[in-house]
């Protein structure tokens, strides 16, 4: 008995006891939903357990770790790098834009230039606010940026006309220069290290009150007698520079530039007009009569007829089908005009003079189809001029070479032959062809490469060929196409104060042959010549056949008062 009370109080010994709080004392299951355990009331707490706190300082170690090795990576590794990297940042190359070269007129007048922009950091172009000078100049398309301010597009780019032509002489060259900035990004100093160079300015050829004048003559006949468009040039035949080269309809070479009317471009777009047709150089036309001087020039120097010899015109002259001999081919005149020499021929325009020493007739000898290309070739006809315009074309002149290409299954014959020499069947030239070949006339055989620049050095008007045929031929052209303006086919160029040599011309175009090309050419003054002319009015009502000699009458009469240096001897 004693044994076991002694072990009782020996286990009391070995327990130990804590103190009770009142809480726990009152914690049972019948009040535990009373506590907002999220608050984690009525929880007993516990210690972290040890596990915890090992991967807790895991973690942190780890996150330590990184964080040294980055630092060893930022100072040690790349340190070099990321400090030219920092430089870099410190001093920023800029580019520096290049002013474009100014585009004067012969007489000094600008007529595309630049002035500062206002929300870039180049000049903008600026370009005469006159009409007739948008395929003479062209326009161009300014430098293009991303997003992040990089230009991936730094040059400005010249379209149409002289801008692209000689884009390469008006761009000039862009410089750069080194900026340090801040961390704030505030400049604190500049240095240019690559100077740019300034873009050559250029002085054209073009006197341009001439240039405009003509435009809006050309503009105000062809609305009056609803002509579709016009080309004009004016070429000085000592030199083979333009005074004028003028295109209508036109567009606005700034509205381009800018590109900020979208509407107005849309309409240039969709224009049925052919408004970005530059039809001096890249429009090709059926010429009708005006080829007859050209004609006449070979028809001389081959000696097939002496000038003063005549010809029968009644009106028309028949040939027998060569498959059916009682059938015939009938070549009509405009009109009957009786007896023609070659002076009379040219005045009246009479075809059948044109056919009969062109391709034969009986016992007139012709000069053939093969002289005709050859003259025509010789004229200039037929090939690119080489001026000094983006886009130029031509087409071939009509032969049997030609023929057996474009109608395989159907041979070359004598009415082939006759259509081609009064400039009719597939023959068709541009205006500025027809100005050099004129010009050819005018200064006795000097074939011209035209230009658009004022005796500039890098690009100066030349002499192609020089054609060796008898001043006298020459000389009996030059009294036919006088003739034509005295008593002729261009009686509207008669003028008081300036005295012209012409030729007109008309062309049936169109499906049903029911519209007209109406042409003329020459050359002023006349005793002693010193510029050529050549005009089409494009695609007019058949009544209108007389619709380029109004545009030159009018445009020379505003000469002889307004720029008497160009008409007077």
């Amino acid at each position: 008995m004693n044994r076991k009370i002694k072990k009782y109080f020996n286990g009391l010994k070995r327990k130990k006891y804590t103190e009770i709080d009142p809480d726990e004392i009152f914690l049972d299951s019948s009040n535990l939903p009373e506590f907002d355990t999220h608050q984690f009331e009525g929880r007993i707490e516990k210690s972290i357990s040890k596990t915890s706190l090992f991967f807790l300082g895991f973690f942190f170690l780890i996150i330590g770790f990184v964080y040294v090795s980055k630092v060893w990576v930022l100072q040690i590794k790349k340190g070099d790098e990321y400090a030219l990297m920092s430089e870099k940042n410190r001093l920023r190359s800029t580019l520096v834009f290049a002013e474009r070269g100014i585009i004067y007129d012969r007489n000094k007048k600008e007529l595309a230039w630049n002035v500062p922009g206002e929300d870039v950091n180049f000049s903008v172009r600026k370009y005469i606010d006159k009409p007739g000078f948008a395929h003479v100049l062209g326009y161009v398309k300014y430098p293009s940026k991303d997003i992040y301010g990089f230009y991936y597009r730094p040059d400005f780019e010249g379209f149409d006309g002289i801008e692209k032509f000689y884009n390469d002489i008006l761009k000039g060259t862009h410089g750069s220069k080194i900026v340090e900035v801040n961390a704030l990004g505030k400049v604190q100093s500049e240095n240019v290290i690559s100077p740019t160079k300034e873009g050559t300015s250029i002085t054209l050829s073009i006197d341009s009150d001439v240039q405009s004048k003509f435009y809006e003559k050309i503009k105000e006949v062809a609305h009056d007698l609803d002509f579709v468009g016009g080309a004009g040039v004016i070429m000085d035949i000592e030199s083979g520079e333009l005074i004028a080269s003028v295109s209508y309809p036109e567009y606005n070479s700034q509205v381009l530039t800018d590109g900020s009317d979208r509407s107005l471009i849309n309409s240039y777009v969709n224009s049925k007009s052919r408004i970005f047709l530059n039809r001096v150089s890249s429009g090709t036309y059926t010429p009708g009569s005006v080829v007859k001087t050209v004609m006449a020039m070979g028809v001389l120097n081959e000696g097939v007829i002496d000038p003063s010899t005549k010809i029968l015109s009644t009106g028309s002259i028949s040939l027998p089908n060569p498959y059916d001999p009682t059938k015939f081919s009938t070549f009509k005149d405009w009109k009957a005009h009786g007896w023609v020499d070659l002076r009379t021929a040219i005045s009246v325009s009479s075809n059948v003079y044109f056919y009969e020493v062109g391709g034969g007739y009986k016992e007139q000898k012709g000069i053939g189809i093969a002289n005709i290309e050859k003259y025509a070739k010789l004229f200039g006809l037929g090939e690119k001029t080489g001026i000094d315009l983006p886009g130029e074309v031509s087409k071939p002149i009509p032969s049997p070479a030609w023929k057996a290409v474009n109608f395989p299954n159907d041979p070359w014959r004598v009415g082939d032959t006759y259509n081609t020499v009064i400039g009719q069947y597939g023959f068709q030239v541009t205006p500025i062809q027809m100005a050099r070949a004129v010009t050819a006339i005018a200064n006795y055989g000097k074939v011209f490469q035209p230009s658009l620049l004022l005796g500039d050095s890098f690009s100066t008007a030349k002499i192609v060929r020089t054609l060796d045929i008898p001043k006298k031929y020459f000389d009996i052209v030059h009294e036919g196409m006088r003739q034509t303006v005295v008593s002729g086919s261009a009686p509207g160029l008669r003028l008081d104060k300036v005295a012209v040599a012409a030729k007109t011309g008309t062309a049936q175009v169109g499906v049903g042959k029911q519209f007209i090309n109406s042409w003329v050419i020459g050359f002023f003054p006349y005793d002693k010549p010193k510029y050529a002319f050549a005009l089409l009015m494009e695609e007019g009502d058949l009544a209108g056949g007389s619709a380029s000699v109004r545009v030159m009458r009018q445009m020379l009469d505003w000469m002889s008062v307004y720029t008497p240096q160009y008409t007077r001897e």
